[in-house]
C-alpha cells in the first residue's frame, strides 16, 4: 500500500482525492491529513485513522487530540511543513495560494513524491522548486488537469507545441461592458467545474490559465512562446501536444478532477475504474482563441511568464490579495488586471530569483502593498 499525505483534505481536490482513495481502498493508507480550521477534518480523521494531522486552529486542534488521543497533531505554518517532512510514498499539496509553497521544499527536502495540485508553488518558486526536486530525485507529478493531460500526452523528441485549454469561464461570453460590472457570485458560477472560489474566480479571469502556462513551462521545460491557450468550451480535451510533424495528441476525458488525481496518486500504475465515462455519441467539440482584450489577466501573466524571475511573485501575491477583495465585493472585476500591472510596476524591475527568503519577502511587500491601494479606494 501507498503511504499517503494530504495537505489540504478538506479543500475540493482534497475531498476528490479521498474519493479516490476509497475507490482503491487496498491502494492506499492515509498517514497524514491537513486543513486550515474545517471541523470536516473531525470525520475525515474518524474514517481514515491517519497518523499524523496538521492545522491552523487551536480549538480545532484540542477537539482533535480530545476525541482522537492517538493522532499526533501539529499546529500552524510549522506544523503543516511538519507533517509535510513524515516520509511517505507520496504527498498531494492541495493547499491554496503561496501557503503551499514551503510544505513542498520541505516535503522535497524528505524525499516526498510531490502530486501536486498548487499552482502557486511553481508560479511563485518553480525556478527554486523545480532544481531542488531533480537534485533531490523527487518527482513532481502534475494534478491539474491540464498538466496531467500534458504529462500524459508528451513525448521526448521533436515538441513543437503546448495546447492548454481553457473552459472560458464563468463570463466566456460576456461583452467587455458587462464585465466591468461583473459580480463575483456570477463568477462562481463556473460552467463545467466544482472548484473552490479561489481557483474559480481565476478560472473567470482567465488568471488561472495565465497561472498554468507558467506551471507547465516549470513542468515541461519550455519556454512561455511554445504555450498556447484555446478556449474549448466542453471541457471534454484537457490539453494537447503538438509534434514538429504536425501530429497533436490530445487527452480527452469526462471533465471530473478525480481521474488526474487518481493517476497521479496510483503513478506509475494505471487505474482500472472509470468516475464518468464520456459519450462521444452525438456529440461536438469546439475550440476558440482567448480574447485577451476582455480578458487582461491572461495578458499580464504571458508577460510574467516570458519575464521570470520576480514577474510572476509579483503577479501571484497581488492576484490572491485582490480575488479575495473581489470576492468581498470590495473592488470590480477591471480592477484585478489594474491593479496587478501597478503592483508590477513598482516591485518588477527585472530581478532573479536567489532564494526562497526572497520569495517570500517581495510577497509579502507586495501583499501589503496591494491591501493599501485597496483600502484607499
Amino acid at each position: 500500500m501507498k503511504k499517503l499525505t494530504i495537505l489540504g483534505s478538506t479543500g475540493s481536490i482534497g475531498r476528490q482525492a479521498l474519493e479516490v482513495v476509497d475507490a482503491y481502498p487496498d491502494k492506499f493508507d492515509v498517514v497524514g491529513l491537513c486543513c486550515n480550521s474545517n471541523v470536516e477534518i473531525l470525520e475525515q480523521i474518524h474514517k481514515y485513522s491517519p497518523n499524523y494531522v496538521a492545522v491552523n486552529n487551536k480549538d480545532l486542534e484540542n477537539s482533535i487530540k480530545s476525541k482522537f488521543p492517538a493522532v499526533q497533531v501539529f499546529v500552524g505554518e510549522d506544523g503543516i511543513c511538519e507533517l509535510a517532512q513524515i516520509k511517505v510514498d507520496v504527498l498531494l499539496n492541495a493547499l491554496v495560494g503561496i501557503s503551499g509553497l514551503k510544505p513542498t521544499i520541505k516535503a522535497i527536502n524528505s524525499g516526498n513524491t510531490i502530486a501536486l495540485a498548487n499552482k502557486e508553488t511553481l508560479v511563485a518558486g518553480g525556478e527554486l522548486v523545480m532544481p531542488l526536486a531533480k537534485e533531490k530525485g523527487v518527482d513532481i507529478l502534475p494534478v491539474d488537469s491540464e498538466h496531467s493531460a500534458i504529462w500524459q500526452c508528451i513525448g521526448e523528441k521533436n515538441l513543437s507545441k503546448i495546447l492548454l485549454t481553457a473552459s472560458g469561464g464563468a463570463f466566456r461570453d460576456w461583452s467587455k461592458t458587462q464585465l466591468e460590472n461583473a459580480k463575483a457570485c456570477d463568477a462562481l458560477k463556473h460552467p463545467n467545474w466544482d472548484m473552490g472560489a479561489k481557483v474559480t474566480i481565476d478560472s473567470a479571469t482567465l488568471m488561472n490559465k495565465g497561472l498554468e502556462i507558467i506551471e507547465a513551462m516549470h513542468l515541461f521545460g519550455v519556454e512561455a512562446e511554445d504555450i498556447k491557450v484555446l478556449v474549448h468550451r466542453q471541457s471534454v480535451v484537457h490539453s494537447m501536444v503538438e509534434y514538429a510533424d504536425g501530429s497533436v495528441i490530445a487527452q480527452m476525458s469526462y471533465p471530473d478532477m478525480r481521474l488526474p488525481i487518481q493517476i497521479a496518486l496510483l503513478y506509475p500504475e494505471r487505474g482500472n475504474f472509470a468516475f464518468k465515462n464520456y459519450d462521444f455519441i452525438g456529440k461536438s467539440l469546439s475550440f476558440e482563441d482567448a480574447d485577451e482584450d476582455r480578458f487582461p489577466c491572461l495578458a499580464i501573466a504571458k508577460y510574467c511568464a516570458k519575464e521570470k524571475g520576480v514577474a510572476p511573485i509579483v503577479m501571484n501575491a497581488s492576484n490572491e490579495i485582490l480575488v479575495k477583495a473581489y470576492l468581498d465585493n470590495k473592488i470590480k472585476f477591471y480592477d484585478i488586471p489594474y491593479y496587478i500591472r501597478l503592483a508590477l510596476n513598482e516591485f518588477y524591475e527585472g530581478q532573479r530569483i536567489k532564494s526562497e527568503e526572497q520569495i517570500y519577502d517581495i510577497d509579502g511587500k507586495v501583499r501589503a502593498f496591494v491591501e493599501d491601494l485597496i483600502n484607499m479606494r
